[in-house]
């Protein structure tokens, strides 16, 4: 399929051009592409064999159709044919009035050089009865040249009636675009004139009656989750603001010490203990460390001190709407960008930043209950948002078989890699060890589309985090990202869905919701609130807060059903007691907002380190250039580097084609440090760490990395 039937196509499809095809017996084969995976079973070897030809077949097809649509992504809009048909008789009569042209040239040069040569003759002549000879050939090649001079005239003529007829033409239908350019910027303009007085009259309008504040899930104890899976109708689907829902269950405060465990009163009433939720409980203190380097383990000093500040980002004007106008419905990892647009970090090291908060995962390794422990990986979930509230930028696309590692066993416990595992959808695979007892790891691919007033970007796959001592192994995916204002006014982001946390030996659940901005509700910015349950469904923890700031957590000590709201679901009443701030955003360092808004830890990711892989981000040359301001000379080497890696993908689908011709299996790229497994959890295919990346590094033996800066 072209990419704009695969825009239409059904829910469920999967584009051949990017799916990984697996055989994983004598009958069955395993078709997966991001998130979506298919197990296929034939009824013989002999069909299996078939359907896999057929299927590497199509999408061999499938990727030169793409390749052959990508090579012309940057072209404008095709004209109609009436409008071709136009261009190609002028250029056909142009070109023909040029002929004319260079052909009365050759002519006037071939008979001028007569005429000199004639005349030189003429004045070496002594006999007089020669000189009316030579008198009358002067005389004929004059005029041979007065006859070929006056075809030029007239041809240079005509060319250049020609040429002021359409100038005009053009300058007409130029003047006419800059009409309509000016005419849609004032709209533009104006509607964001609206938009700004809308707002502030929203802001400054009387709240309507307010009762007690709560948080919205459903009655029935489970909201629907986030799959992750982006369907046709969540890209091409426009959201707009909303009025603000009613609440569907409801949190309120309740007295440890004056609370009665009576809920005689309360239909269907589930009580807890609050004795058991102490104020002062080691698992469950307040996180409000006031910056980085105090969280870093106070009993563990850094042993190598790390920078605290970049070059300040440049001033340059860029031409915006120059460069978006083309992008409009596109895949946003297939337009070619200058790194104006960019921030000094690639895609690997912004996944690897979600670690910043990597504490909140220590403390839960201490946690006897599983619920509790919940608690700290939903805070922990929520903390990887907080650094992009201001961080707009787009980071690096990391080319195919880049590395990051992020070595920091001694002084925070943990050390973590990632490698890009795939370029077109661009994934990355990422696994990270932690000595004081948890492992962490994920396969993420972004799907992103530009829709002219906003950027969606879905991370597609899982998060799996296992803790070593207990064996609770936890899975969940991220929400989408939305950046608003990409043609006017500020830009800002947004995140909205809804994450659901399950812990796979103990089957407790937590359900997440982060709410979409809207100009029409009372609540918090960045709202998000979120119930933890057991296998049985009984709630425990109420968690509430936003994802740029904070995350409390609140125990559950008696819940009941409420009356029924409008829409005809039933409230659900929590009372809890006092909560407690589990995870709190440290502070941005000073002279961030000319840092690019980057986090005491993101200053530290492209510091550049020794003995790191020769495919490590670090040493990728047109980021390390824009990172030092000198952004002409990196747009310059970003496309030297996107420019060698379609060379290497033009010559590996080449070798795909022959070998499908010649009826052999072609493997394509093999990751370096990660493999393919069926995940025994999800059932999905995803990219594992296999080892041997830090006893590499131990030797320093590089030889199997490929050249890729």
């Amino acid at each position: 399929r072209t990419q704009a039937e695969m825009a239409h196509t059904c829910r469920g499809t999967i584009n051949l051009s990017t799916a990984h095809i697996d055989t994983e017996d004598s009958c069955n084969i395993v078709l997966s592409n991001g998130g979506r995976t298919y197990h296929l079973k034939a009824n013989s070897e002999v069909e299996r064999q078939r359907w896999v030809t057929a299927l590497e077949l199509a999408k061999a097809k499938a990727i030169r159709m793409r390749n052959n649509q990508s090579d012309d992504s940057g072209d404008e809009e095709p004209a109609s044919q009436s409008d071709k048909s136009e261009l190609h008789g002028t250029l056909k009569t142009l070109s023909s009035k040029l002929e004319d042209l260079s052909t009365c040239n050759d002519l006037i040069a071939k008979h001028g050089a007569a005429l000199q040569r004639s005349l030189s003759e003429l004045e070496n002549l002594k006999l007089p009865a020669e000189s009316g000879e030579k008198i009358k050939a002067v005389n004929e090649r004059a005029t041979l040249f007065r006859i070929t001079s006056n075809a030029m005239i007239n041809a240079c003529r005509d060319f250049l009636d020609l040429a002021e007829t359409h100038s005009r033409k053009w300058q007409r239908a130029l003047q006419y675009e800059r009409e309509q350019r000016i005419r849609l910027e004032e709209t533009i303009e104006q509607l964001a004139k609206q938009h700004n007085s809308l707002e502030r009259a929203c802001r400054g309008a009387p709240g309507l009656s307010s009762g007690t504040t709560g948080i919205t899930s459903t009655a029935k104890g489970s909201v629907q989750s986030a799959k992750g899976e982006a369907s046709d109708e969540d890209e091409e689907t426009e959201y707009f603001d909303a009025m603000e829902d009613a609440p569907a269950f409801i949190t309120v405060t309740a007295d440890p010490k004056h609370h009665r465990r009576s809920g005689s009163n309360l239909s269907g009433a589930s009580e807890g203990h609050p004795e058991d939720w102490n104020l002062e409980d080691s698992v469950f203190e307040s996180s409000n460390q006031s910056s980085y380097n105090e969280s870093t383990c106070r009993d563990l000093l850094p042993k190598k001190r790390r920078r605290t500040r970049i070059p300040d980002k440049p001033n340059y004007s860029l031409n915006l709407w120059s460069i978006m106008k083309n992008c409009i419905g596109k895949e946003l990892s297939k337009i070619p960008m200058p790194v104006n647009f960019n921030e000094p970090l690639s895609m690997l090291q912004r996944l690897t930043e979600d670690l910043e908060y990597h504490e909140l995962l220590d403390k839960a390794v201490k946690c006897e209950s599983s619920t509790e422990q919940m608690c700290f990986v939903a805070a922990f979930s929520v903390s990887s948002y907080s650094t992009t509230v201001h961080r707009t930028a787009k980071p690096f696309n990391p080319l195919l078989g880049e590395t990051y590692e992020l070595d920091r066993l001694e002084e925070l416990g943990f050390r973590s890699l990632c490698e890009q595992v795939s370029h077109h959808p661009p994934a990355a695979a990422h696994h990270v060890y932690s000595k004081r007892g948890w492992t962490l790891w994920q396969e993420i691919t972004i799907a992103s589309k530009f829709r002219g007033k906003y950027l969606s970007i879905m991370p597609l796959g899982a998060i799996h985090l296992e803790f070593h001592s207990s064996g609770n192994h936890y899975v969940w995916r991220k929400v989408t990202s939305t950046v608003h204002n990409i043609i006017v006014g500020k830009l800002w982001i947004d995140q909205s869905g809804e994450i659901e946390i399950v812990n796979h030996k103990s089957k407790d659940k937590c359900q997440l919701k982060f709410t979409p901005y809207s100009y029409f509700s009372r609540d918090v910015p960045r709202k998000v609130t979120g119930v933890v349950s057991d296998a049985d469904g009984k709630a425990h923890y109420v968690m509430s807060g936003t994802w740029d700031e904070k995350m409390e957590c609140s125990k559950i000590v008696q819940s009941s059903h409420g009356s029924s709201s409008t829409e005809g679901k039933q409230k659900t009443v929590y009372q809890t007691l006092s909560p407690k701030v589990l995870w709190k955003k440290y502070p941005l360092p000073e002279n961030a907002e000319n840092m690019y808004f980057f986090s005491d830890l993101a200053l530290t990711l492209n510091e550049p380190e020794e003995r790191v892989a020769p495919t490590d981000s670090r040493l990728r040359p047109d980021q390390r250039l824009m990172e030092s301001g000198r952004w002409d000379e990196a747009n310059v080497e970003k496309q030297r580097l996107e420019e060698k890696q379609r060379a290497v993908r033009r010559r590996r689908e080449a070798e795909a084609v022959e070998a499908l011709e010649e009826g052999k299996d072609y493997e394509g790229y093999i990751p370096l440090w990660f493999e393919r497994k069926v995940d025994a959890v999800t059932g999905e295919l995803i990219c594992v760490y296999k080892g041997g990346y830090w006893e590499a590094k131990d030797k320093q033996d590089w030889s199997t990395c490929p050249d890729i800066f």
